[in-house]
């Protein structure tokens, strides 16, 4: 064992003069900084602001005696993700475990942090995404009702959760809810986008391209708050939430960007799969959404997915209409002026959630393209 450890240093670490040089610098430096770190986070921070400040960076100023609600939705939440699971990885031993222990740390320190009932509500949800991992797989007709019942999950989650009202929505709640609904808005509007932009008709084609084109070259902070704001004046009689009008905006400003992608993906498809089709009968319709759509999403998942942390990122943006997302939760507890020294507890914890939860819808995406590829061969 020592002497394949001393074979492997030396042909990775010490090979050369140079690479030695180097490992002897970056080698103690990277030990340096990861003895500070764990010396500053194990006996220097402290970590009590999060657990005190958990239902504001989770939920925002949602009614604590609504709070019910919240969980509803994350128990949802937790359901979709898992029957997305299901369509993309197989529910295997190793993998149940990993994540069914992921799923006991976050409960555990959940219980601990803000009681035994929010642990037990939050080992409860892991739960049922677990099961819904596990139905989804082996089972084909829970199968084709993914897609049917992330629609009826979002409904229900909109409905549970706006009783209260639209505009105490907050933190990481918010977040997570906003990215999943843009993200099922501006697939279909960017699908049709694509077709429009490659339609023989030309004044589709023009309208298509114009506003691809348009959508394109401004920020994503310009588009929310033109909604935002042009809204009321179209409307003046009707009262819509903040939340739908911000929504709305980023639903149209990220359609444009799926249109792209689908675009590319209809190229990658072989043009004598089209000819064929037509030369069978099949009309424009069926030639596009039965032969030609299904082999181009499958070319374009990876980028749908990053469209969709693109979204997940860019949901802190919401804070000019008035919003709280989940950094905006952060900033709004520093802000009191006991947890002002706090800075570097609160952006951690900030950075570690996205993190995580950036890195398992890639992880996910990762083992979708997997299995699309696996069906293609």
């Amino acid at each position: 064992m020592s002497t394949v450890a001393l074979r492997w240093l030396h042909c990775n670490l010490f090979a050369k003069p140079f690479d030695a040089a180097l490992s002897l610098v970056v080698i103690p430096a990277l030990a340096w900084a990861i003895y500070a770190s764990l010396h500053w986070g194990l006996v220097e921070a402290r970590w009590e602001v999060i657990g005190g400040s958990l239902k504001v960076l989770m939920a925002g100023i949602y009614p604590v005696d609504q709070i019910w609600r919240a969980w509803f939705a994350l128990a949802m939440l937790c359901a979709m993700f898992g029957a997305g699971l299901g369509l993309a990885m197989r529910p295997g031993r190793v993998a149940l475990t990993a994540v069914a222990s992921v799923a006991i740390l976050i409960a555990a320190t959940v219980a601990v942090v803000s009681g035994a009932g929010a642990g037990v509500l939050a080992a409860g949800s892991a739960a049922l995404g677990l099961a819904a991992w596990s139905a989804v797989h082996h089972s084909a007709r829970a199968q084709r009702l993914v897609l049917p019942g992330l629609f009826a999950g979002v409904a229900a989650i909109f409905a549970v959760l706006s009783a209260p009202g639209f505009e105490v929505w907050g933190g990481l709640l918010l977040s997570i809810v906003l990215t999943l609904t843009v993200s099922i808005l501006s697939v279909p509007f960017g699908i049709l986008l694509a077709l429009g932009r490659q339609s023989r008709i030309a004044s589709l084609r023009l309208i298509s391209t114009a506003y691809i084109e348009t959508m394109r070259s401004v920020p994503l902070i310009l588009v929310v708050y033109w909604v935002w704001i042009i809204v009321p004046l179209l409307a003046p009689d009707t009262s819509v939430p903040s939340l739908l009008r911000g929504m709305a905006g980023y639903a149209l400003f990220f359609a444009a960007y799926v249109a792209e992608y689908v675009r590319s993906g209809l190229q990658a498809v072989p043009k004598g799969q089209i000819e064929a089709a037509r030369s069978l009968g099949m009309g424009t319709w069926t030639v596009n959404f039965d032969i030609v759509l299904p082999q181009a999403l499958r070319v374009v998942v990876p980028s749908l997915v990053g469209q969709i942390l693109d979204i997940f990122n860019g949901a802190t943006l919401v804070f000019i209409i008035g919003l709280t997302d989940f950094l905006r939760a952060g900033q709004m507890i520093l802000a009191d002026p006991q947890n002002g020294g706090r800075t570097y507890e609160i952006y951690l914890f900030l950075f570690a959630v996205y993190f995580a939860i950036g890195g398992a819808i890639t992880y996910a995406s990762r083992r979708l393209e997997a299995h699309l590829a696996r069906g293609s061969r």
